[in-house]
């Protein structure tokens, strides 16, 4: 059966993860029928450069009437999320959003009562959950490797290439992203999630701007204009790459939003280094946090239970570790005995090899065959989804949840409780 998408954002995450795919790879069961960008200009290159040439609407709520579609999928800036959400329920839409759901607490509550009276499905994207180390991770805590797990230790580590990215873009201000802690860490705390089987109820945050923002001196506005140059350690030749280049700097003359900003703009307003602990309903506590700034990319995790103890190391092959990409998991259990998973880039998980409708057409297609693999299950669907990957309204309020309460905790300098501010 063919269903009609359509399309908010189309930006790079819109048209690679999803235009460029649909058109080309998914015809047996999905038709784009239109796009829509506040950047008419980005929206109309993205049409162009599909296999098929998609309708361009100037107009969100017209495209719902015109266009008909049965799910409409949302890929625009954080903070917007909620408005197109809302519209297309209201449509009669089923929708699928990439994370974060929303980026604070009034407009989680809106998005849940627009679903509650409409009783349409929303989906969250967490392509995380299907990326082979952490599929081996939930199948191994499925299995019992550790028993119940009694407390969590999670640092996660983004290097100044990657790191620097969301400082460079609209993600740094906090009015479109919510911070990094509702941008990016809601795929974190959406493991963590995940990993334990349950929800997330108190959290107490500290969180500072260390190394971006006014911590160094910015020289430009953009690199493009930047006296400084290629002297500078942070500059990006945004037309170095075509794609880029016809996205965002060919389009820039429709609404001014520039992609290549200065990093240490005083324009910032977010967070770099941030520190969390979380208690959840299960009883479990943990200790997350952040560094936007580290000299490599990776993530510890150590998981502590009944039975013992796992240990998850990934580095992705940066900074230190450039060309060292591994991911490790380990198992210590009470008879004094250590089991040692390594994880290659090309791993099969037992739950991949079980469904086969996962791996079809994962090829480069991003994060590692993790992107491919999601849209299969969304767009194809699963013959079963045992490791419950597939992710709903519920847990994108759970992983934004936490991030939330982190930014109320920072702003109040106290703990918080989720249900202060959100109640199914």
């Amino acid at each position: 059966m063919v269903k009609k998408y359509v399309l908010a954002g189309s930006g790079g995450r819109g048209f690679s993860s999803y235009v460029k795919p649909l058109t080309e790879l998914y015809t047996d069961c999905v038709k784009l029928c239109g796009i829509y960008d506040i950047n008419g200009l980005r929206a109309k290159t993205a049409s162009e450069m599909a296999a098929y040439e998609v309708p361009v609407f100037g107009d969100w709520n017209h495209m719902l009437s015109a266009a008909e579609p049965d799910v409409a999928i949302v890929t625009t800036v954080d903070a917007a999320h909620d408005g197109y959400i809302i519209g297309a329920l209201e449509a009669g839409c089923d929708v699928i959003s990439e994370k974060p759901l929303t980026t604070d607490e009034k407009k989680l509550n809106a998005i849940y009562a627009a679903a509650k009276k409409t009783q349409k499905k929303v989906s969250v994207i967490f392509n995380c959950r299907f990326m082979p180390v952490f599929m081996r991770v939930k199948e191994l805590l499925t299995e019992g490797a550790i028993g119940d797990i009694y407390s969590a230790h999670y640092e996660w580590m983004l290097d100044t290439s990657h790191g620097a990215d969301y400082f460079r873009r609209w993600h740094r201000e906090r009015k479109n992203s919510g911070s990094l802690l509702i941008h990016k860490a809601s795929h974190h705390f959406d493991l963590l999630n995940w990993f334990l089987e349950s929800e997330p109820n108190k959290v107490n945050a500290f969180g500072s701007r260390r190394f971006y923002g006014t911590n160094q001196k910015a020289d430009g506005v953009n690199c493009r204009s930047c006296a400084r140059g290629r002297e500078c350690n942070f500059y990006w030749d945004i037309n170095a790459d075509d794609f880029n280049k016809k996205i965002y700097t060919d389009c820039e003359s429709a609404d001014g939003y520039l992609r290549d900003k200065c990093v240490f703009s005083d324009e910032i307003d977010i967070e770099d280094t941030l520190s969390l602990s979380i208690r959840y309903k299960n009883g479990v506590s943990a200790a997350y946090s952040l560094t936007a700034h580290s000299p490599y990319e990776g993530l510890n995790l150590v998981l502590n239970g009944g039975g013992g103890r796992l240990e998850l190391k990934c580095l992705f092959g940066s900074g230190f570790y450039a060309g060292a990409a591994k991911s490790v998991i380990k198992i210590y259990n009470r008879f004094g005995e250590e089991v040692c998973y390594s994880i290659p880039s090309n791993h099969m998980t037992k739950t991949m090899l079980q469904l086969p409708s996962l791996t079809r057409d994962i090829k480069n297609s991003g994060h590692g065959g993790s992107d491919g693999m999601l849209r299969n299950a969304l767009f194809r669907g699963m013959e079963s989804d045992p490791l419950g990957q597939l992710a709903g309204l519920k847990e994108g309020a759970m992983s934004v949840g936490i991030g939330i309460a982190a930014n109320i905790s920072m702003r109040e300098d106290r703990a918080v409780r989720l249900d202060e501010f959100f109640t199914e």
